[in-house]
């Protein structure tokens, strides 16, 4: 890497044709009036002043001390950016994008050529800006991100309406009704917070308006139309995540345009993601960058395709620091020859394929709605209690078949797949299907799990209810994985009728009867591959330091009433109060959310997430307080929110908003 100097703009206002004002924080490499530079660019909700700082301040400039500008601009009615958000990807965001992109290729410090970059919502917008294929664009790099909005996100999954959609609905809610900062936007800010307060939607509303997979989430879907994307793409993951299928499905539908990199991580850049190892994602990215917006021939166009950790039988911990294992490449990705597994008349796991026109073996099946609080998280930022904690408890209320301990190892890498013939007791089920490595000691890691619902067995575009008592035959995808089973472990796969809190039960307590003589498991097996040492970063602790006036905390816990016949999933997560030692501003955010449910009635659902937000410097201090809920009859979802703001100690806003949805087969 080079060592040029760059100067920090903290803000750049960038006006759109429509007169908004968009907020940008600029890392600039020196002596651009010269040597015109490249710029990468990130789009993003979530606050550069104090939201994205540490991130931002890890990264960019690393960039501009490589001669590569970065932009971090403010997604309108976020931040400092005039206006108020309309949603999540939305056409005015992906053409404000466009523009934004146009305006940097003409600013005379660029050499013309910019890129983006992203995680979460920036890995997707990434994506889809460039299936819309701005001229000025000319390569992404997508982290933890998808490519159909559908299936692959936090809303719904195979049909199953996911705990996250409420979760990332109130969070989206209290980003949104933050304040910008004074020191930035001056006397105006009182004015711009009141705008936004006023006008900012509840994304749950919308969201749970399209339970089907319509127009809706076709839009910004890059698998719609995978021609329509003509850049180079490096698309990241970690196993820890519940974005691990994207690189996959990318190198798949993008072929040669994009390459893959999956590691054990969280939520996370891969220079700072936890468990370890890590990845010199920004040596990486420089390389990346200088070849695709510089034209430099440094060989990065030539990396294998899919890149990938190889989990070696890590187990659940309080808190995972690392995960044993090993990095594999394939030069080409293609689809896995698979093991297959069978059911014999003993409920054992056995390697082969299925008997033809065995016999039937029925095998009724009703989990407790309380099934499933070993999931964590379905996307997850700490490598504690947020992962997958060990699977016995789940796998009491559920259907488990497994293998006698494994002579030698097996290692896995992609999607397995189960296939089997059901019968429900009612028009409505949802199936959730685990793939668990049984330690010698017995401890159960989850590896991989996939849940769908029985009315969208067809596809999620025209679900359809079931007929109860006529048998089905039904595929399900889990999601990828790439695991090694030790000599002496055992695969068990695990199935069960709920999987709560992540997933939402339908509105009845249907059991399902499974002829375990039609159940077929097929692995994806490594294949051909070579190993390789990944280059760790550069610096081992790239986040900056802020200065602490108060820790954070987390807590988490499951509480079973056995009076009340209830059971309580409960999250606190605070950020403790930190203060930047540059701006002087000072935030802490604290999330409080419960769940609960009657282990036999699945109209007892509730979900509750709260969020208090405080920002504060010197004389001035403000503090939001969002609330979102969900409820449910058996004919609709109940959904309800509300927004408190305080300046100081004085509360100077009150929003509530209340709406019946009708449930739509889920």
């Amino acid at each position: 890497m080079n060592d040029r100097p760059f100067t920090v703009i903290e803000n750049q206002w960038i006006r759109l044709k429509d007169g908004t004002r968009l907020a940008a924080r600029i890392w600039m490499p020196d002596g651009t009036e010269a040597d015109p530079v490249p710029a990468v660019f990130e789009f993003l909700p979530y606050r550069k002043r104090d939201g994205t700082s540490p991130r931002d301040e890890s990264t960019y400039p690393v960039f501009a001390a490589s001669g590569i500008a970065g932009l971090r601009v403010d997604i309108r009615g976020s931040g400092e950016s005039d206006g108020v958000i309309d949603g999540e990807y939305t056409e005015l965001e992906l053409a404000n994008a466009c523009e934004l992109i146009a305006w940097i290729a003409e600013q005379p410090w660029s050499n013309g050529s910019v890129g983006m970059m992203g995680i979460s919502w920036g890995g997707f917008n990434s994506l889809q800006v460039a299936a819309l294929r701005p001229p000025a664009l000319k390569a992404v790099i997508s982290i933890a991100s998808t490519t159909d909005r559908y299936n692959d996100d936090i809303h719904y999954k195979n049909g199953c309406h996911l705990s996250a959609q409420l979760s990332w609905a109130a969070t989206m809610l209290a980003y949104q009704s933050r304040s910008p900062d004074p020191e930035i936007v001056g006397d105006r800010w009182l004015d711009m917070w009141v705008e936004r307060l006023e006008n900012e939607p509840f994304f749950m509303e919308e969201w749970l308006s399209h339970q089907r997979r319509d127009a809706f989430w076709k839009h910004g879907s890059i698998c719609e139309d995978y021609s329509a994307f003509e850049i180079p793409a490096l698309v990241i993951a970690g196993w820890a995540d519940g974005y691990r299928n994207t690189p996959f499905l990318a190198v798949e539908g993008l072929g040669e345009k994009a390459k893959a990199l999956v590691g054990p991580w969280v939520h996370k850049y891969p220079h700072f993601a936890w468990p370890k190892p890590r990845a010199d994602f920004l040596g990486e990215a420089i390389a990346f960058w200088n070849r695709w917006l510089r034209g430099e021939n440094n060989g990065i166009d030539q990396l294998p395709q899919m890149r990938a950790y190889i989990l070696d039988g890590p187990k659940p911990a309080v808190r995972r620091d690392a995960d044993p294992g090993f990095w594999i490449s394939k030069d080409r990705w293609s689809a896995p020859e698979a093991e297959c597994f069978y059911i014999d008349q003993f409920g054992t796991l056995l390697e082969g394929m299925p008997i033809r026109h065995a016999p039937k073996h029925n095998v009724y099946l009703k989990s407790p709605l309380d099934t499933g609080t070993a999931a964590g998280e379905w996307f997850t930022l700490k490598p504690d209690a947020e992962l997958a904690g060990d699977q016995r408890s789940d796998d009491a209320g559920s259907l488990t078949f497994e293998t006698a301990p494994l002579a030698q190892s097996k290692t896995y890498l992609g999607r397995p797949v189960i296939t089997l013939t059901l019968r429900a007791d009612a028009e409505l089920a949802n199936l959730c299907a685990r793939l668990v490595d049984i330690h010698p000691d017995g401890t159960a890691t989850r590896i991989s799990f996939g849940v769908i619902n029985l009315a969208h067995r067809d596809g999620n575009e025209e679900p359809k209810p079931l007929t109860p008592g006529e048998p089905v035959t039904i595929r399900l995808e889990l999601d990828t994985c790439g695991y090694r089973f030790g000599e002496g472990h055992r695969i068990r796969l695990s199935l069960s009728t709920a999987y709560w809190p992540m997933v939402l039960p339908p509105p009845v307590d249907s059991g399902v009867t499974i002829d375990i003589a039609s159940l077929g498991l097929a692995m994806p097996l490594l294949g051909r591959h070579e190993t390789f040492e990944m280059k760790q970063p550069d610096n081992p602790d790239p986040l900056p330091k802020y200065i602490e006036h108060a820790p954070a905390e987390t807590r988490r816990s499951v509480t079973r009433d056995l009076a009340a016949n209830e059971t309580r999933y409960q999250v606190t997560e605070d950020t403790g109060l930190f203060e930047h030692p540059g701006t002087g501003l000072a935030t802490c955010q604290r999330r409080e959310e419960t769940w609960s449910i009657s282990p036999d009635d699945p109209l007892s659902m509730t979900g509750t997430c709260v969020w208090t937000c405080d920002m504060s410097r010197s004389n001035w201090s403000i503090r939001t307080v969002s609330t979102a809920n969900v409820a449910c009859t058996d004919k609709d979802w109940l959904i309800s929110a509300s927004v408190l703001a305080y300046h100081g100690e004085k509360q100077i806003f009150e929003k509530t908003f209340e709406k019946a949805i009708p449930r739509d087969l889920m």
